[in-house]
């Protein structure tokens, strides 16, 4: 065959579908869209937060939802002095797992200081959400996680 016969064909692989979120999921961005945490009471009686639609441990149906935060402590950290355009802040932040009180587990979330030397394994940080007419019920309403009583 020359090679001006060969077959070509243009073709786009793609998967297109939506997720309903269910009522475990859903209280929680529902909660968030209103300026509130919720997480779900797991079998060992600890708040998991997020919330999961099934217990981790014996994989049943979570308990009921409680409202948590919307401070807590970081557990963990780490500095990112170089944004990137996917990260959710332009300056320099943190990446933290953060208990927020009540809860029994942490969460990811960005938290906007001024340096690294502002923050630290308890740091007591509380959420800042965006202006309620921005919200849209995703994580992306909590501008961030900032250090109480800072200037950030």
């Amino acid at each position: 065959m020359a090679d001006s016969e060969v077959l070509h064909a243009e073709h786009r692989l793609e998967y297109p579908y939506s997720r309903s979120t269910g009522p475990i999921i859903g209280a929680f961005l529902t909660g968030l869209r209103d300026g509130k945490f919720f997480g779900a009471t797991g079998s060992d009686g600890k708040i998991i937060v997020p919330p999961t639609e099934y217990d981790p441990i014996t994989s049943d149906d979570v308990g009921e939802l409680v409202e948590v935060g919307p401070g807590g402590v970081i557990e963990s950290w780490a500095w990112v002095s170089n944004p990137l355009r996917k990260h959710p802040r332009t300056t320099p932040f943190a990446w933290a797992l953060i208990r927020l009180d009540g809860a029994g587990t942490a969460m990811m979330h960005a938290v906007d200081a001024a340096s690294p030397d502002d923050l630290a394994t308890g740091t007591r940080v509380t959420a800042k959400f965006r202006p309620a007419a921005e919200r849209i019920g995703s994580m992306s309403d909590i501008e961030a996680f900032v250090v109480e009583g800072g200037a950030a």
